[in-house]
């Protein structure tokens, strides 16, 4: 077997199709990558959205990582369930979303949570909730820097916030929370030009509250696309997650950064509809299809395959005149975006020395575990 193999899962007949597999060596791998591209591992704070299972956070911990960020109620839970220590609900919870942010906080006392503002209205609510249920809750004032999807612009009304929230009980403010996710040019020079435009405000936020006499505010930016950019930084705490398993839309864009891909969805011809086309079981609902019907899956081994349809249980693509494919040759595809092809599946099938070797259940794919 060579290089070029590694997916290839020797008891293939055992697995029913379409399936999520995950190659924990690559796994692993992956990890000792991402703690080589920064100075202290105690600035990593990843994201728990890519792989959604206990088992990834486990290794993570085990590699010494123990900050962690994610943006589901269901995912801090799998984080405490794990017993990691502090954890970032990288959204701002109001209305109900509150209140289970605030029984995660006493049903998991190991774990110290915190999650993020934007406006006032959201910190008044979330500071009554805490001085009722008589807690403290470290806030992140969650700053817009170009995303334009949530967060405040990084100026004196993001300061005032910061200044509004140390004066309300229950609450207590602690950093900055800057995602840079509209950033990904492939040309690594221009990535890092604009990153480090949009981070200067952030920046210069941090050290006008630091003049002020406040402590200095904790920096949570970026995500996979900046990730080496902060990482040479002083004291940013970086958040990537795609890292864990990577697909191919990064492996394609992110041409710097080393990571393995490590999780591939497989599937089977079930049908050939004419002469020059084929179907596999690999529909809408087993991968994710927000990108054009081109940039959804790349089959490893059979890379020239045009795909021309999806449906919900099917996909489409033209082989060509001549092909020599057959109804159950198995197919290897690599996402082109893997975070929301692991919510599709409610397990992963472990790939060891070829062989499957049991699952790795996501967890954290519902939307509630207990809390």
């Amino acid at each position: 077997m060579t290089a070029n193999d590694w997916y290839n899962i020797n008891d293939i007949e055992s697995l029913d199709t379409p399936a999520l597999v995950v190659y924990p060596d690559r796994v692993k791998q992956n990890i000792k990558i991402l703690k080589s591209m920064i100075d202290d591992v105690s600035r990593l704070r990843p994201h728990a959205k890519t792989y959604k299972s206990k088992e990834v956070v486990l290794l993570m911990l085990e590699a010494g990582i123990h900050k962690f960020k994610c943006a589901t109620i269901a995912e801090a839970e799998m984080l405490a369930i794990c017993k990691a220590p502090d954890v970032l609900l990288a959204y701002q919870p109001i209305g109900p979303k509150l209140k289970r942010f605030v029984k995660l906080i006493i049903t998991y006392p190991e774990t110290k949570f915190s999650c993020l503002v934007d406006n006032i209205s959201a910190a008044v609510e979330i500071s009554a909730t805490a001085v009722k249920n008589k807690i403290i809750t470290k806030v992140y004032i969650d700053l817009n820097i170009g995303q334009d999807r949530t967060g405040i612009a990084p100026g004196k009304a993001a300061l005032q916030l910061y200044v509004d929230c140390d004066l309300l009980p229950g609450i207590k403010p602690v950093g900055l929370h800057a995602y840079d996710g509209h950033l990904h040019d492939a040309d690594f020079n221009v990535r890092t030009d604009e990153c480090n435009e949009c981070f200067a405000p952030v920046s210069k936020l941090q050290a006008n509250l630091v003049h002020l006499g406040y402590h200095e505010p904790v920096i949570v930016a970026g995500g996979s696309p900046t990730f080496p950019i902060h990482a040479k930084r002083n004291k940013i705490e970086c958040s990537p997650g795609t890292f864990v398993y990577w697909d191919k839309g990064y492996q394609t864009m992110l041409a710097e950064q080393p990571f393995l891909t490590a999780a591939l969805v497989v599937s089977r011809i079930i049908s050939l509809p004419d002469e020059t086309k084929i179907c596999l079981d690999l529909g809408h609902k087993s991968i994710a299809a927000e990108n054009e019907l081109s940039k959804r899956v790349y089959f490893l081994n059979a890379p020239e395959l045009i795909m021309t349809s999806q449906s919900e249980e099917h996909l489409v693509a033209d082989a060509g005149k001549n092909h020599k494919y057959k109804v159950g040759d198995v197919f290897y595809g690599l996402p082109y975006h893997i975070c929301p092809t692991i919510a599709l599946y409610e397990r992963v099938i472990a790939i060891e020395s070829n062989k499957t070797n049991g699952d790795w259940k996501n967890i954290a794919r519902d939307r509630k575990i207990t809390v």
